[in-house]
């Protein structure tokens, strides 16, 4: 059942949406999505076709977090590059319609894979989804953010240094309580940021194999999703926290590869996953890789955190959400571990 904050007046919405999209009739029924812990997504069914809409979360909402319009924005102006996306139809910025700002993408038919291990698939065809979802990611970070329009879309340089920053801030508006392995970090990550050199590339902020939808039957990424967290920043930081993901333990929210026989599955290890995104990319090799992954723990255990935050306030989007925010201290941990 959906969360009653989570409900909104669809009659509105629809009038809203025909008189604003002009290829939409109704009627419409909405259904939320499963999953999710940020921005509250929905289909939408009209008589005209199938939509999805993201909105943001009712109630009071952290400085610059849950930030549609910019999700609009990336998904407009990677429409006519080699990443796949879902075409961005319509922005509101009028709160007045459903309660928050919101916009429609179009409805992409595809499969998500929730598990890493992809225990649906035959071992011998497990390898290509990991090769396609590198061969993504690479070619993300090779987009040319001025050509498409993304020049001004994050501050240049010292990436790392500015999200420890901003994930330090946001962490301590969301805390319910200590946690030392955070502080460790907060302590830890600044005094160790690699110098940053060369352009900064556009990047996804959440990349894992769950926010890629795959054409069914093919190991072909149809369209990335989520797109919430993404900026200009060190590439370096999505690869780094594909790999982090990956080392979390096979049970939970978020399931990970921690502990199984990779050989045995068919899927690549750490290594040949690095490997293989240089190689695209022509990059010689990654020196302080324990610094981007420790980074990816921290950052994900503040998000975590606020995720905890938002459902001890009722705004969460999933019921899960206190589950998930129960993961901080844990990641926190895992992040201390890797220095």
């Amino acid at each position: 059942m959906m969360n009653a904050s989570l409900q909104f007046d669809v009659e509105a919405l629809t009038r809203y949406l025909t008189a604003h999209m002009p290829s939409f009739q109704g009627p419409m029924s909405v259904e939320k999505f499963a999953g999710g812990q940020s921005n509250p997504t929905f289909l939408l069914e009209a008589q005209s076709g199938r939509y999805v809409l993201r909105r943001q979360p009712p109630g009071e909402l952290l400085k610059s977090a849950h930030a549609v319009d910019r999700e609009f924005r990336v998904l407009s102006a990677l429409g006519n590059t080699p990443v796949p996306v879902a075409r961005a139809l319509h922005l509101c910025e009028d709160r007045d319609v459903i309660g928050s700002l919101f916009y429609v993408m179009s409805f992409e038919e595809g499969e998500i894979y929730w598990d890493p291990s992809l225990p649906s698939l035959p071992g011998g065809e497990r390898g290509a989804v990991y090769d396609a979802l590198i061969g993504t990611m690479a070619a993300l970070h090779d987009v040319d953010v001025e050509a498409v329009g993304l020049a001004d879309y994050g501050r240049a340089g010292n990436y790392f240094s500015r999200q420890i920053e901003v994930w330090t801030k946001q962490y301590r508006a969301a805390k319910t309580g200590d946690l030392d392995a955070m502080e460790a970090l907060i302590d830890w990550l600044p005094a160790h940021c690699p110098v940053e050199a060369g352009k900064p590339s556009l990047v996804h902020g959440d990349f894992r194999i769950d926010n890629l939808l795959f054409h069914r039957g093919t190991p072909k990424v149809r369209a990335v999703l989520d797109w919430e967290l993404s900026t200009l920043g060190n590439p370096l930081a999505d690869l780094a926290y594909f790999c982090m993901c990956l080392r979390l333990p096979p049970t939970g929210h978020i399931v990970g590869l921690a502990g199984l026989d990779r050989a045995a599955l068919g899927v690549p290890d750490e290594a040949a996953i690095v490997e293989h995104y240089c190689r695209l990319r022509e990059i010689a090799s990654i020196e302080n890789w324990n610094f981007y992954l420790a980074f990816s723990f921290f950052r994900l255990a503040a998000i975590a955190q606020g995720v905890k935050k938002r459902a001890l306030g009722g705004n969460a989007s999933n019921e899960k959400a206190r589950q998930v925010g129960e993961m901080a201290g844990a990641l926190a941990k895992m992040g201390v571990d890797v220095i």
